[in-house]
């Protein structure tokens, strides 16, 4: 337990409640005491650290509902320890892993490592996903009251699609009588084999082989009639196409019981980011098009997409430098992840409390997580950033231990300055 802190002259930021003004906030131990304009009128009382934040903005911190490391299984990408240098360094304050580790997150030893080591390296708030099949391998669904009990927030098998619909079925009904989701990476497994990059004319001129959207788009149909013959409750992961969009929208508007989210690289960037066959662009599913990356930005504006992740996966060197077809999938993005989002905001895509609901009580109220708000006796769980301050993408300063981002040089605007977990700051700025 910390003393108590106040942070004086932000701009308070809560978009669960739409809270946007000048005030004052106070954290006791690891929850909010109170918060408001005018709160230290008369001074701040002694015994009370300050920190005044000149006009900052303070928000709840980011949850980031999609991240894979390394450990157990592949340090050298990244580990707990790292992921969570690179996590509060990003302004996130609680990240959920992917259970695509070796061994895969399948059985409640497992569930433990990950609780232990989180409680090890104290910064961040770390939660797991459960595997929604033995070994990831698609087939037999795991003992999922064991895991849930053990704490994982939702069932998924991560980087890989459920591809057998007998499965998904039993999937969505297992999981529905512990009340826990399942989280689809929404992929045909058949139409993506031996793809590399998005399917149409980039891909034939640079000889790649393609994956369609169709892949994408078929599993999506396919899952919501399962959700509607189950009444399961299903996520669906970093949606890329127009497509994807309009048919997630058209079952929310049935009353499905259907989320979804993005990541950033699928609305600030395109296939012809793939450029001359530039490894750190490749990514699974791959970049579309433009009129994709337009129907993305607008399925975030109308909440048809309710949370944007990092879609973290770190790739070392020597599985990024390759041709492009040997080269591994994916991008860091922890760091990048609220830059970018604002990105949205600085374009007049998105409000800024529609963003940042995005990134905090979404992403949140999705995993049934008590995160994402500012509220008196909520978590004290805070980011303090500079909406307005440019800077230049420069990977070899992250926290993370790889590097493989396609963000490097990019021109960002907003950053974080001071990240606050159940009351003390895990990172600031210098």
């Amino acid at each position: 337990m910390t003393g108590r802190v106040a942070y004086r002259n932000a701009r308070l930021l809560d978009p669960a409640t739409g809270l946007d003004q000048r005030g004052d906030l106070l954290t006791e131990g690891g929850r909010i005491a109170d918060f408001g304009a005018g709160l230290f009128n008369g001074g701040v009382p002694d015994g009370i650290e300050t920190v005044d934040l000149s006009g900052l903005c303070l928000a709840p911190g980011l949850v980031d509902m999609r991240v894979l490391i390394g450990e157990p299984g592949e340090e050298e990408k990244d580990t707990i320890k790292s992921a969570s240098r690179a996590a509060a360094a990003g302004g996130i304050t609680a990240m959920a892993l992917l259970p695509n580790t070796d061994p895969v997150l399948d059985e409640v030893a497992g569930l433990e490592f990950v609780a232990r080591r989180a409680r090890e390296v104290k910064l961040v708030k770390v939660f797991a996903y459960g595997s929604a099949t033995r070994g990831t391998e698609g087939k037999e669904i795991t003992e999922m009251g064991l895991l849930a009990h053990a704490g994982a927030v939702a069932f998924t098998d991560g980087t890989k699609t459920i591809a057998s619909a007998k499965t998904m079925r039993r999937a969505l009904s297992y999981a529905k009588t512990f009340g826990k989701l399942i989280v689809q990476h929404p992929e045909e497994p058949s139409l993506a084999s031996g793809g590399m990059m998005n399917s149409g004319e980039i891909a034939t001129r640079l000889g790649l082989v393609g994956i369609p959207r169709e892949a994408e788009i078929i599993m999506i149909e396919r899952d919501l009639r399962l959700v509607e013959l189950t009444g399961g409750r299903l996520h669906f992961a970093h949606v890329t196409t127009s497509e994807s969009v309009e048919l997630i929208r058209r079952a929310k508007a049935r009353g499905l019981r259907v989320t979804c989210d993005t990541a950033p690289h699928y609305f600030a960037l395109t296939e012809v980011d793939v450029g001359d066959y530039r490894t750190y662009a490749k990514v699974s599913p791959p970049l579309r098009g433009e009129m994709d990356r337009r129907a993305v930005v607008e399925g975030l504006a109308d909440g048809t997409i309710d949370a944007i992740a990092s879609d973290h996966v770190p790739q070392d060197q020597d599985q990024k430098r390759l041709p492009f077809a040997q080269a591994a999938p994916g991008v860091i993005g922890l760091e990048t992840l609220l830059p970018l989002t604002l990105e949205l905001v600085h374009k007049g895509k998105l409000p800024l409390l529609k963003a940042l609901a995005c990134v905090t009580v979404n992403p949140a109220a999705i995993l049934d997580l008590p995160l994402g708000r500012i509220a008196r006796g909520a978590a004290a769980d805070l980011v303090a950033f500079d909406l307005d301050r440019p800077w230049q993408v420069d990977v070899s300063a992250f926290q993370s231990k790889s590097k493989n981002s396609p963000f490097e040089d990019r021109p960002v605007q907003g950053r974080p300055l001071r990240t606050i977990v159940d009351g003390r700051t895990v990172w600031a700025e210098g």
